[in-house]
């Protein structure tokens, strides 16, 4: 090569390590993050294979979840489409599906058996409002203060659940379900070991599926859930009278459907976040289920919210990233249930209960139930994980379960720090004066019991309470000071407040004497 050329030709190494960088997207959440997709086949490949692997998880849930509500199994299933796509343009969680869920069936199917399915429209129209409110105010933030110990349990509950709602498909079963059974854990376990190119899943249940046809196999199918007839229905109808009594009948409905969904969608995120170590926009997955669950209602007729399972399926399975595989997914499901609602229906249950029994296996946090990370974490901690898991299985809602284990954090905690104050009691060298050291935050909790720390009646009379070492938050604080000031003062001692920082001092000169 001639000596003023220079050679451009990247190293093996340089070229490995584009490769590398180009297969593994870091999830920019962007136009051109997305963009970069479509111009990376390998990157494309994977998103639109988990979509499809999703899709399949999808379709037996949701129609499960309409006999629950109540509701025809295509009204689950268009409504799945319609908040699929347009979550996939408007949500703040990438890869994250959202479809139909149960949790908002279990709610939705007391008022229908009640009333009707005519109410369902208000009821998902109303809740549609309500998230998008919830959005709009930040309220989103508020998800920050749901502790670990209630995470792990959501998802530990999680993962019991999906396990669970699969074992019917195994039991009372023609003796044929076994074997399919076992083929599609063989292929699950082996084919990644062969090549990651294609989702195991995916080919688990086409093989399955195509062994089931071409034998003639006589076992229970999709088709055996419910009527999956083809074509589109045309906007829902709004049949229940406008009035306020319809008003009445809806809005407790609309109220827990908005937040249940608006709780596990925000769980869900918050799982993917961590899944993926990328963030999302909380407050607008927040509104963008509002505006979703609006356009289901209209054009479906039922709500939904995140679906934590098939989410595990694109992300942890699908190893999905972007929103072209929840596109994928819902355009999928829509071409299954108008085009090709025949070859969904021969799917053999078994080969996705088999699925969604790996995506549950993997989904539980073994490492938080291991005897020896229960030895080192503390019983409270425990506790509330324990109580989470055991109110969602019990209850079979897991926004019920989550908010159990969160009240009961709150209170355990409430109990911890209703301790944390330490008054030390310095008297001076001559006797004629006193001097309270008081150390740690003073709120509501902690604040209760400071007036007994303090000996009234055998203290001089020139008393300093120094709190440079704690800090006024509340309204409770400052009225917690006063009655200490107020009984130093009936037993004729002088009192002196010292060591507050500037906005302690300015709470505490905003409110003291006023309470």
């Amino acid at each position: 090569m001639p000596n003023n050329v220079q050679d451009t030709t990247p190293s093996p190494a340089a070229a490995r390590q584009s490769a590398r960088s180009q297969e593994t997207w870091k999830g920019k959440d962007t136009w051109a993050g997305h963009l970069q997709i479509l111009r990376t086949p390998r990157l494309l490949s994977r998103e639109v294979l988990a979509g499809m692997v999703t899709t399949l998880a999808l379709v037996p849930e949701v129609i499960s979840f309409s006999v629950i509500a109540g509701v025809d199994p295509m009204v689950s299933l268009i409504a799945s489409v319609v908040l699929a796509v347009s979550m996939s343009f408007l949500g703040g969680r990438s890869a994250m599906v959202t479809a139909a869920a149960g949790s908002v069936a279990l709610v939705i199917a007391p008022m229908v058996r009640a009333h009707g399915v005519d109410y369902v429209l208000p009821s998902v129209l109303l809740a549609g409002l309500v998230q998008i409110a919830f959005g709009a105010a930040g309220l989103a933030r508020l998800m920050r203060f749901i502790p670990r110990s209630v995470m792990i349990g959501f998802v530990n509950a999680l993962g019991i659940l999906i396990f669970a709602a699969q074992v019917p498909h195994l039991l009372g079963v023609p003796w044929l379900v076994y074997p399919l059974f076992a083929l599609t854990l063989l292929i699950i376990a082996l084919l990644p070991r062969i090549t990651k190119a294609v989702p195991a899943p995916l080919v688990a249940i086409v093989v399955v599926t195509a062994v089931a046809v071409l034998a003639g196999l006589d076992v229970p199918d999709v088709a055996g859930e419910g009527p999956m007839n083809g074509g589109l229905p045309g906007l829902t109808p709004f049949l229940a009278p406008l009035n306020m009594e319809t008003l009445r009948i809806v809005w407790p409905t609309a109220l827990s459907v908005a937040f249940v969904g608006l709780l596990e969608t925000l769980l869900t995120a918050k799982l993917v976040d961590d899944i993926t170590d990328t963030g999302s926009r909380k407050t607008r997955e927040s509104w963008a289920l509002g505006v979703a669950n609006i356009l289901a209602g209209w054009y479906g007729g039922i709500a939904g919210c995140a679906m934590i399972g098939q989410t595990v399926v694109n992300v942890k399975i699908g190893r999905a990233r972007s929103r072209i595989s929840t596109l994928t997914a819902g355009l999928l499901l829509l071409l299954l249930i108008t085009s090709l609602s025949a070859v969904m229906g021969r799917i053999p249950m078994v080969a996705l209960a088999a699925v969604m029994m790996v995506v549950a296996v993997s989904t539980v946090n073994w490492h938080s139930v291991r005897p020896a990370t229960l030895k080192r974490m503390p019983v409270p901690e425990t506790l509330v994980m324990v109580v989470t898991v055991g109110g969602v299985v019990a209850t079979g809602n897991l926004a019920l379960g989550v908010l159990a284990g969160t009240l009961l954090a709150v209170v355990l905690f409430a109990r911890r720090v209703a301790h944390v104050i330490d008054v030390r009691r310095v008297l001076a060298d001559d006797g004629g004066s006193v001097r309270y050291v008081v150390t740690g935050p003073l709120f509501f909790g902690s604040s209760n019991d400071l007036v007994e720390q303090f000996s009234y009646a055998l203290d001089p009379a020139a008393v300093e309470v120094d709190l440079s070492a704690a800090q006024i938050w509340d309204a409770s604080s400052v009225a917690a000071v006063d009655s200490v000031e107020e009984k130093f003062t009936q037993h004729g001692c002088s009192v002196e407040i010292t060591g507050l920082d500037d906005r302690s001092r300015a709470f505490h000169g905003n409110l003291s004497g006023r309470l």
